[in-house]
């Protein structure tokens, strides 16, 4: 299942070096992190709006999660996170119960 995300991120890198006018990733890159972080709330909002209404279209939840992920994936290439990093973060929290890792977290 992580093939996929594994090439898009290698995709994403490729797109940073792309023709902003060749590609819709490439011109976020060049609007900067504000913009793509812009585009991860709207996307976060959408997605929460399908989920919402999730009994009118089911399938726009799937499809909104998606274009949320695909936009989380962009902001983890632009702030140079490798993806292996987040997937490690949540192996690392697999079988902790959620009331217990959220406990053990340094306050900010």
């Amino acid at each position: 299942m992580n093939d996929i995300l594994q090439q898009i991120e290698t995709l994403l890198e490729q797109r940073k070096t792309a023709d902003p006018a060749s590609s819709y990733a490439a011109s976020l890159y060049a609007k900067g992190l504000n913009k793509i972080l812009e585009k991860v709330g709207e996307e976060a909002t959408e997605t929460i709006l399908a989920a919402k209404d999730f009994a009118l279209d089911p399938v726009a939840v799937v499809r909104e999660t998606a274009d949320l992920w695909f936009h989380c994936l962009l902001m983890l290439a632009h702030l140079q996170i490798p993806l292996e990093q987040v997937l490690q973060e949540l192996a690392a929290r697999h079988g902790i119960s959620g009331l217990e890792e959220k406990a053990s977290r340094k306050p900010a």
